[in-house]
C-alpha cells in the first residue's frame, strides 16, 4: 500500500540484504517510522511492544526473527532457543505458532552452514504468500460489496470494522480491509465507520490512518455506537479480522467483537470475519474454552496516550487513582453469529463443514 505515494510493506528486508526493517506502529498516527531488528531479541521485543501487531504480521515478524536469530547461532540448540523465545512474546494469536513451527520443521532438515540463508529465502516466501493471500481475500470479499452495491443502487456501501485488519496488521492489504481496498480501487462508492477507540486505539489510530492514506471516507466511532447506527440502517455489512479461528468457525478478535456481532444478528445485518488459512487453528473445537485470552496491562485501560494541542504526545491518567483494571484483549465470537468466513480460497459458512469445503486437506 501506499504512504504519501511510496510504496511499502509492513516488514521487508533492508539494502543490506539481513537486516529486517518494519513500520514502527507504536508512533502511527502521528509519525511515520522505520525501526531495524538485527536480532532475534529485537524482533520478540517489537512483537511483544505491539511495534508489530495483527495475527498475520505477527507470524512473519517471528520468521525473520528466527532468521535474524541464525546468524548468531545456527545449531539446533540455538534453533530451539529462538524459537522458544519468540513463541513466548503473544499468546493468542495462532499465526505466532504456526510460522514458527513451520521454520524450525524446514530449518531442522537444513546443513548448519545453509540455515541462514534458508531462513532468509523461507521467511522472505511466507511474507509474499501472505500478501497474495490477502489480495485474495480482497478479491473474494470485493464480490460481497459488488452485490451490496447494486441493491443499494450504486449509493455508498457502509462498512463497520473493528480494531486494525487493514495492510498494518499483515505484509500488505490486510483481511477485512482487503475487500474495502479492492471495492474502492474498483470505483464502488464505500465508507468506513472505524471503531475501536479504546483500549489500544488501532482503530482509531491504525485503521483510520491506513484508510486516509489510500484516501478512501471513513468516520471513527466509539466502540459502543455501532448498535445505535446498525438500528438505524447506516450500516450494511460488518467485516472484522481474526487473530485465531477454530476449525468449527469460532472467532477470536479485539474485545469487543462479540458485542458488534450480537448487535448485527439482532438488527439483521450481515457480520462477516476476513483471514487467511493460516489463521484457522485446526486442533480447536470450541473456541470459548480452548482459545488463550492475552491479559494485557492494566495501565493500557486506566493511561491513554496522544497528542496534545502544543504536539507533544502525552500519556494521561483517566481513572480514579489507585482503581483495579481488567484488560483482555480479546473475545470469542461464536460461529453461530458469523454469516460467513472471507479466505483466500473463497467464502465460506463459519462452520467445521464450510471451512474443509475450501480446505478439505484438513479434513478428519
Amino acid at each position: 500500500m501506499r504512504i504519501d505515494g511510496r510504496p511499502y510493506r509492513t516488514l521487508f528486508v533492508a539494502d543490506d540484504r539481513w537486516t529486517v526493517q518494519v513500520i514502527d506502529q507504536t508512533r502511527l498516527p502521528f509519525e511515520f517510522a522505520l525501526r531495524e531488528l538485527q536480532a532475534a531479541e529485537q524482533a520478540a521485543d517489537a512483537i511483544r511492544d505491539m511495534v508489530v501487531r495483527g495475527a498475520p504480521l505477527i507470524g512473519i515478524t517471528a520468521a525473520y526473527g528466527v532468521a535474524l536469530g541464525m546468524r548468531s547461532d545456527a545449531t539446533d540448540a540455538g534453533l530451539l532457543r529462538v524459537v522458544e523465545l519468540l513463541g513466548a512474546t503473544r499468546p493468542t494469536a495462532v499465526n505466532l505458532r504456526w510460522a514458527l513451527a513451520h521454520m524450525d520443521s524446514v530449518l531442522r532438515d537444513e546443513p548448519l552452514d545453509g540455515r541462514v540463508a534458508r531462513a532468509y529465502v523461507e521467511a522472505a516466501r511466507m511474507a509474499d504468500e501472505d500478501a497474495a493471500a490477502c489480495e485474495s481475500i480482497g478479491r473474494h470479499g470485493l464480490a460481497l460489496l459488488q452485490r451490496l452495491s447494486a441493491v443499494r443502487g450504486g449509493k455508498t456501501v457502509n462498512v463497520l470494522t473493528h480494531c486494525n485488519a487493514g495492510w498494518l496488521a499483515c505484509v500488505d492489504w490486510g483481511t477485512a480491509l482487503a475487500p474495502v481496498y479492492a471495492a474502492h480501487d474498483a470505483g464502488i462508492p464505500v465508507h468506513v465507520y472505524v471503531d475501536e477507540t479504546r483500549p489500544r486505539n488501532q482503530g482509531a489510530a491504525l485503521t483510520a490512518f491506513e484508510l486516509g492514506a489510500h484516501g478512501i471516507p471513513y468516520t471513527v466511532l466509539v466502540d459502543n455506537a455501532g448498535g445505535h447506527l446498525m438500528q438505524r440502517g447506516q450500516v450494511d455489512v460488518c467485516i472484522v479480522g481474526s487473530d485465531r479461528t477454530t476449525g468449527s468457525g469460532d472467532v477470536a478478535n479485539k474485545i469487543g467483537t462479540y458485542l458488534k456481532a450480537l448487535a448485527a444478528k439482532d438488527n439483521g445485518v450481515p457480520f462477516y470475519v476476513a483471514l487467511p488459512s493460516s489463521t484457522v487453528d485446526w486442533t480447536m473445537h470450541d473456541g470459548l474454552r480452548e482459545i488463550p485470552i492475552e491479559e494485557r496491562s492494566p495501565r493500557e485501560i486506566t493511561h491513554v496516550r496522544g497528542r496534545s494541542d502544543d504536539g507533544a504526545l502525552r500519556e494521561v491518567e483517566i481513572a480514579a487513582p489507585g482503581s483495579a483494571a481488567a484488560n483482555p484483549a480479546f473475545d470469542v465470537t461464536p460461529s453461530r453469529l458469523v454469516t460467513g468466513l472471507i479466505t483466500e480460497r473463497g467464502v465460506c459458512d463459519a462452520s467445521r463443514e464450510g471451512l474443509q469445503s475450501l480446505f478439505p486437506e484438513h479434513a478428519q
